[in-house]
């Protein structure tokens, strides 16, 4: 099988898009780390097993998830010799790698596409259980236990606070020379009705891009006033901080999913692509390194 070069892949070689599925709990996280347990070392690890490289290829992934969070539609792309066998990669894929993660596709990547630059959007579901929920034990590794009862109408009003462009420094681990300004979408919540897991309650967080423990401090800050811990007042306040604050929770990694991540039009990709690498600022302008 082979296909043109694209542009972003070296001479000889075809970029390819990886859309992926994990289990957290057994990883430390999707970054590559010295003797620990990653999702990036081990796809980087068999796809150079399985296509006999001189060196494992290297993995560029649309969000690197903490350690113990989990992903049903994370996106990756490797650029891969022209010559490789990569017909037969996601089946030989499949049989070598442990059931904790799954590659769901592997495809050409279109002219442009970049899996972190190119993203539009990352959208994340973090699921709860509080008093008014029958939780599936069987889920347990996928659901956070809060105590009291979470109020839905509370927590979405409150979301809406932190909706736009805006400075997250509040929420998020500082990263030397990395910016906290990111565009916050959504912010929804809705309680399952149904088996499994009744009373689940399932908030949903979209974005262009989340900060290191983003998600998982916005959670704490929404949970907190959703169960009167909390007020609204006071989420404003630490919305409107310049530096992280200590009173806001960062939630356990295992309740948090990175269900799926959104890419403009195949040829939007590359101009996409150049506006993420920008510098953020709070003028209206997007663009700036993400995750």
């Amino acid at each position: 099988m082979s296909f043109p070069d694209r542009p972003g892949a070296a001479p000889g070689s075809t970029r390819w898009r990886l859309d992926i599925a994990y289990d957290g709990a057994g990883f430390s996280g999707w970054a590559r780390q010295p003797d620990r347990r990653s999702v990036q070392g081990e796809l980087e690890h068999w796809i150079g097993q399985v296509l006999r490289l001189p060196a494992a290829p290297t993995l560029t992934v649309a969000g690197r998830t903490d350690a113990g969070v989990h992903a049903r539609g994370q996106v990756a792309h490797v650029d891969l010799p022209d010559d490789a066998p990569v017909d037969t990669l996601h089946r030989r894929l499949y049989r070598v790698l442990a059931p904790d993660v799954v590659v769901r596709g592997i495809r050409p990547a279109p002219p442009g596409f970049d899996a972190r630059f190119s993203a539009a959007w990352r959208r994340y579901v973090y699921r709860l259980a509080d008093e008014r929920t029958f939780p599936d034990p069987l889920l347990r590794g996928h659901v956070t236990r809060v105590r009291g009862e979470l109020d839905l109408d509370r927590l979405v009003a409150a979301g809406q606070d932190l909706l736009g462009l805006r400075d997250f420094a509040a929420f998020c681990k500082p990263r030397e020379g990395a910016t906290t300004i990111r565009t916050l979408l959504d912010c929804t919540a809705v309680r399952r009705s149904g088996e499994p897991g009744t009373g689940t309650v399932e908030v949903t967080v979209r974005a262009d891009a989340f900060c290191h423990s983003m998600v998982r401090s916005l959670l704490g800050a929404l949970t907190a006033v959703a169960t009167g811990a909390r007020t609204r007042e006071w989420l404003r306040e630490v919305r409107d901080a310049t530096t992280r604050q200590s009173s806001v929770l960062v939630m356990p990694a295992h309740g948090l999913t990175l269900e799926e991540v959104g890419y403009p039009a195949d040829e939007e990709l590359a101009g996409r692509a150049a506006e993420a690498r920008s510098v953020r600022v709070l003028d209206g302008t997007t663009g700036g390194c993400c995750d």
